[in-house]
């Protein structure tokens, strides 16, 4: 359970949000029918070495609701106290969506990042406002609120979740604490009306690195997460750390170093999958197995990263001065803790 309660989790979100948080996605054993406990201790360890605040546990691959919720459990015993563990909402209807995310709750979770199920299908904004507050209501956990062109919700209104949806849910719903800005994307007029209404009610967190570090000239954020961004290493906590005190200088000369990794990463993903709305989770595993992290199979049906893709993201964090394996591709898919 939430160190927390409901009405204290503003509070809570607050005090704790400060940094950057990454992603883990699952570790599956060589048979694929397990997860791998090794492995995913592995990535845990190393997001924490390389000064991450958190992780989100990512749902969105082809993994049992038993097997998630094991995975959350793996990643809090493995990160101890202090370490900001998000359970990801995005399971297949609503009803599921609870039961994980008390699930959840018992696993050990100290947030959750609410998602929007694929057939979910709203017409007004009452349906958006519905759906939410039915998935609050049901937890103790805080809620990330995730505005972002993914669910589609554009035919409503074009900025998907607008200020006055938004406005209704705070207002309503106490155990919402943050908002994930990305409205619009990608460009970041989202973060910039988020910050602009709501940055004294709830914590405002821009998660896309190539805007926040920028943006944060003119926009003290406190909290950026959740996303893919421990492929570059421990760059992200540095530079966020950096600006985030004021110096912005040494955080932008950081941001120009890994400038081409951050274009490969943008140009793989918008090539993986186009028209679709669908993260390549795979890419992100290569990602981050070039980085150190585990790496290895995921269950079918899973995107595919072909081998120019891979070079290119290789070359890409040699041109940036990152870290980045010598081993061979053809060991990505098996793991650094193969079981």
């Amino acid at each position: 359970m939430p160190p927390y309660t409901r009405n204290e989790a503003r509070d809570w979100a607050r005090e704790k949000l400060v940094g950057a948080v990454n992603c883990t996605i699952p570790s599956f054993t060589s048979n694929l029918r397990g997860i791998n406990e090794k492995a995913i201790r592995h990535d845990v360890r190393l997001a924490q070495q390389h000064g991450f605040l958190g992780t989100l546990g990512v749902s969105e691959v082809n993994i049992t609701l038993p097997e998630y919720l094991d995975f959350l459990r793996i990643i809090r015993d493995e990160a101890g106290d202090g370490f900001v563990v998000i359970h990801h909402g995005s399971w297949s209807n609503l009803e599921q969506n609870i039961e994980a995310v008390r699930g959840a709750e018992e696993a050990g979770a100290d947030l959750v990042l609410l998602s929007y199920p694929p057939n979910f299908y709203p017409e007004t904004e009452q349906e958006i406002y519905d759906y939410t507050r039915a998935f609050c209501d049901a937890t103790q956990l805080g809620v990330m609120l995730f505005p972002i062109p993914l669910w589609g919700f554009e035919r409503i209104h074009p900025a998907g979740i607008p200020v006055s949806l938004v406005r209704r849910l705070l207002n309503d719903i106490p155990n919402i604490v943050a908002i994930k800005s990305e409205q619009g994307f990608p460009l970041f007029a989202g973060v910039a009306e988020m910050w602009h209404h709501f940055s004294e009610q709830v914590v405002i967190s821009c998660p896309i690195e190539g805007d926040a570090i920028p943006l944060m000239r003119f926009m003290p954020l406190q909290f950026s997460g959740t996303s893919n961004t421990q492929w570059l290493s421990d760059y992200y906590p540095r530079a966020f750390g950096l600006a985030r005190s004021g110096e912005f200088e040494q955080a932008m000369e950081l941001f120009w170093k890994v400038h081409p990794a951050r274009l490969a990463a943008g140009a793989v993903q918008a090539a993986s999958v186009p028209g679709t709305h669908v993260i390549n989770r795979t890419a992100w595993k290569y990602q981050d197995w070039l980085a150190g992290y585990n790496g290895g199979p995921l269950r079918a049906p899973a995107t595919r990263v072909p081998d120019r893709f891979m070079s290119q993201l290789r070359k890409s964090l040699q041109s940036s001065g990152l870290p980045v394996t010598s081993d061979p591709d053809s060991a990505f898919v098996v793991g650094r803790h193969p079981a």
